[in-house]
């Protein structure tokens, strides 16, 4: 079992950099179109997916996804974005997938379901879309260009967050396994 070393914690702070700036890039892509920003998940199960498994395969012991999850939290307040929308839903998602780790074992199955519960670190951020939705429209017409914040509305309706969260989640498995077999990961 590979266990935290010095050598460990700081591949893990680079993971960590790595794990805030692709949830950053995913967070980026909404403002090209409203159909990016509903399909936040689907890009994070193809950008995060790879950071994670790798990590989760670094260090075969409980905090990982703490780390991660932490670095995530330090770039809201970086951005000055830290509102509980944002930041609580990292503290359980990252608390969770630290339980699936544990009840595995860290195993190789453990790490790609902690793997894809990572990807929804940014939930609070876009799934206001869907339980939020006045806020999100009012945010919408502020920030961004006419006629963005109706296109949004239109491409979210209520259906479309589980096609969403359903094709996340296959593509974080995917993703996970395919970076698995190319960097030759423990199983």
């Amino acid at each position: 079992m590979k266990q935290w070393k010095k050598k460990s914690a700081l591949w893990m702070i680079l993971y960590a950099v790595l794990y805030a700036v692709g949830t950053a890039i995913v967070c980026v892509t909404g403002a090209i179109h409203p159909i990016l920003f509903v399909c936040y998940q689907i890009t994070a199960g193809l950008l995060l997916s790879g950071i994670v498994i790798h990590a989760c395969d670094r260090v075969k012991a409980p905090g990982v996804c703490i780390c991660l999850g932490t670095g995530m939290i330090l770039l809201l307040l970086l951005i000055q974005d830290a509102v509980a929308w944002h930041v609580i839903p990292v503290i359980v998602i990252a608390a969770l997938a630290e339980v699936v780790r544990a009840i595995s074992k860290y195993n190789r199955v453990g790490d790609v379901i902690a793997t894809v519960i990572m990807t929804f670190s940014s939930f609070g951020y876009y799934g206001q879309i869907w339980f939020n939705r006045n806020y999100t429209y009012e945010c919408a017409v502020e920030e961004m260009p006419a006629g963005y914040a109706d296109g949004l509305m239109a491409a979210s309706p209520m259906w479309s967050l589980i096609v969403v969260i359903v094709v996340g989640v296959v593509l974080s498995v995917v993703i996970s396994n395919l970076t698995a077999k190319l960097f030759k990961l423990e199983k």
